[in-house]
């Protein structure tokens, strides 16, 4: 499905920007995307059939939010800056009429629900977002926490949050993110971003991550948190055995190498070493 839609250029951010009286903020951690090119090659990157309803966290002034729209057959929008969000809907109206585009104005990281102007409750396929850089990880887990219906995901975020994201076990970078995300979808990184095609030009790389969601979930809500907490205690002291770094969620150091021998767990590995599935049968054993 494509749909007739006029793509922002720099100059149409930078004149929005400067009409609006905005200046992107490092607090919200906002860098607006300025090349049409590049949104597309974002867009394409996300694998959309064309049938989705993709939810956008942080639109900003809606470069990415036109390239979506030209593509998925319906698009929700998560805007917590009341500016930008009004400006945003005449935008739409004016670039994209006719597309199916539902604006949500709230903090994306309390977003329980996401109503359309009829009051329906959309249920999003996929998230595509240029998340903002300060509160990336957490508000890509909580709207897969939140949104069940989540079957894929794009996200544009710094690369060092990218490679941590997409990290197997073994790796240096492997940690908290990359055992939290595993926990809903399989991801690997999805390609570089160069800095000049975001204004502010960021003075860090940014890079894709895709996400597809496992066909078969894990376990129950009450596993999720319990296998969460196990990644938290692992990874708080990384430098330590699991003996050690498990002792206070276990109870005692002994009783941590007792559930990792019953979950077949050496006791002397690291939390680095271990994947999603090693975390389960430990919370499994507790």
């Amino acid at each position: 499905m494509t749909h007739q839609v006029e793509l922002l250029g720099g100059a149409d951010i930078r004149e929005l920007a400067a009409r609006l009286d905005v200046m992107p903020t490092k607090k919200l951690g906002q860098n607006f995307v300025t090349d049409p090119n590049t949104i597309r090659r974002i867009v394409a990157a996300a694998k959309l059939t064309g049938d989705e309803t993709v939810v956008e966290i942080g639109p900003g002034l809606g470069s990415l939010t036109l390239g979506l729209l030209e593509v998925a057959k319906r698009v929700v929008a998560v805007e917590i800056d009341p500016k930008l969000a009004g400006e945003l809907e005449a935008t739409i109206a004016k670039r994209a009429a006719g597309c199916d585009f539902t604006l949500v104005r709230g903090d994306a990281l309390q977003v329980s629900q996401l109503p359309n102007a009829a009051g329906e409750l959309l249920q999003p396929d996929a998230l595509v977002a240029n998340l903002p850089y300060n509160i990336s990880v957490p508000v890509l887990l909580h709207f897969l926490e939140t949104f069940a219906s989540l079957q894929t995901g794009l996200v544009l975020v710094q690369a060092e949050v990218a490679h941590r994201l997409a990290a197997k076990p073994g790796n240096k970078i492997y940690g908290v993110p990359s055992v939290k995300l595993a926990w809903y979808a399989e991801a690997a990184l999805a390609g570089n971003i160069g800095r000049n095609i975001f204004w502010p030009v960021p003075n860090v790389d940014s890079a894709l991550v895709y996400f597809a969601k496992r066909q078969q979930p894990l376990g129950d809500e009450a596993l999720r948190l319990a296998v969460f907490d196990a990644v938290d205690a692992a990874f708080g002291q990384r430098r330590k055995t699991l003996r050690q770094a498990l002792a206070d969620w276990a109870g005692s150091p002994q009783d941590a190498e007792r559930i990792l021998i019953a979950a077949g767990i050496d006791p002397q590995k690291r939390g680095e070493q271990l994947d999603v599935h090693d975390f389960v049968r430990i919370a499994s054993a507790k």
